[in-house]
């Protein structure tokens, strides 16, 4: 009964082949969304707004930044695993 699809719990996702059409497919996707740039005029407010790709690159820029500060932020934040089940006053 290996093959019986009614007891197969595997995801489409669990096949490493089809992640990596997911993965290629953002790529392309990535790609096309940056080309379209050139597919329109812009009316910036500021010059460095006029550069190709200046919004993708911003983008993409702040992400990682926001990423980068917020694993700084979590050693900061962080608490134990038993923060609130410690108790001394209790027994």
């Amino acid at each position: 009964m290996k093959d019986d699809p009614v007891n197969d719990d595997r995801r489409w996702l669990d096949e490493p082949r089809n992640v990596d059409r997911v993965v290629r497919g953002l790529y392309v996707l990535c790609a096309l969304v940056f080309l379209a740039d050139l597919l329109y005029t812009k009316d910036p407010h500021f010059g460095i707004e006029n550069t190709f790709g200046f919004y993708a690159l911003y983008g993409f820029l702040g992400s990682v930044t926001l990423v980068l500060v917020a694993k700084e932020l979590r050693r900061v934040l962080m608490r134990p695993e038993d923060y609130y089940e410690r108790s001394g006053d209790d027994d």
